[in-house]
């Protein structure tokens, strides 16, 4: 994954390789919501599904 173009996969990224999952779900929330009322097309959500899958809890940070 290259350098993510939106502030909220950054932002989730930095929060597990802490360790904080109560972050990330927050971030997965938010994002889903907006994906969900369209007020953010699926690149973000796509984005940050990448995000969940590479990123790994706690890997440092």
């Amino acid at each position: 994954m290259g350098k993510p173009k939106y502030q909220s996969t950054r932002d989730y990224i930095a929060a597990k390789k802490k360790g904080d999952t109560e972050t990330t779900s927050r971030i997965v929330r938010e994002v889903s919501e907006r994906f969900a009322t369209r007020k953010t097309d699926g690149t973000e959500a796509a984005e940050l599904y990448e995000a969940t899958m590479t990123t790994r809890l706690g890997e440092g940070g």
